[in-house]
This record gives C-alpha cells, structure tokens and sequence, in this order.
C-alpha cells in the first residue's frame, strides 16, 4: 500500500537526520491521505525533532479535533505550549483532555514539570511521584530536567 510504503520511507529519512526529505515524502500523499491519525503524527514528530513548536501545535490542533479522546494531541500539544513559554495554557490543555491521560505516566510527569515552573511545588512533586510509580524511567529523565530543579532535591 503506497501510505505505508511512504510513512516507512519518511521514517528512515528522519533516522537519517533529514527531515525535510521526509516532509516531502509525506507532502506526495494524496488529499485525501494528508488528514490520517498515522501521517499527521509521524508529520508532528518531524515538527517536534525540528522545534518548530508553533508548525507541531497545528498538528495538535487538528489531531484533537479528529479523535478527542486520543492523547497524543494533548500531550504533545501542551508541551509544545510550554516550550513556547505557555505553560499556564500547556497545564489547561492537558487538564481539559481525555479520561485515558489518567493512564499515561507521561501525563503525569509532564504536569509535575508544568506545576514546577508555575511555582506549584508540592503539586509537582505528587505528580512527578506518580509518574515514577507508573514507569520508572522518569526517575532518571527527571534528574537532568531544567524545569524540576526545585522538585528534584524533594523527592
């Protein structure tokens, strides 16, 4: 099938370090493929590897208006929030998400790194406990994250 065959050949040109390649793979689909779940989240991760955060928060947009109930939309939408300076807006988006969130480790983490830069330290650090409880590798993530540098040490 040729959307396979290009979501596969946009990958490698990410693994290759050449995201502008992969675009254009991706820009070769037809009309009527450019709105699948699938192409719009390897497009987002080639936004996101580039940090074009403000190019990944229109991916978002459309991801959450296509399925509201997936998470990728919201996680991904409030980080790119945050890495634009709009953490308070980041949190929102994430707390006016899906039930499923409550699931994620990543949701937790992440709202742990929102409350620690909005000066919420004690809600941080629950989050942020959450979180390594649900996947233990945001332990070691978390020791090298410029936005825990207060909640670290407290845990």
């Amino acid at each position: 099938m040729q959307i396979e065959r290009t979501l596969l050949a946009a990958q490698g040109y990410i693994e290759l370090d050449m995201p502008e390649v992969a675009l254009r793979e991706l820009d070769e689909l037809p009309p009527e493929d450019q709105a699948r779940q699938e192409v719009l989240q390897v497009r987002l991760f080639i936004f996101m590897r580039a940090r074009n955060w403000a190019g990944a928060m229109k991916i978002c947009d459309r991801l959450r208006a296509a399925d509201p109930e997936q998470t990728t939309g919201y996680i991904h939408g409030a980080f790119c929030l945050h890495e634009l300076g709009q953490t308070r807006e980041a949190k929102d988006l994430l707390l006016s998400g899906p039930a499923a969130l409550l699931r994620e480790a990543t949701y937790y983490y992440n709202m742990g790194c929102y409350d620690a830069v909005l000066g919420n330290l004690r809600d941080a650090q629950q989050a942020i406990e959450i979180s390594f409880k649900m996947d233990d590798k945001f332990r070691e993530i978390a020791k090298y994250d410029p936005d825990l540098k207060e909640v670290v040490p407290m845990l």
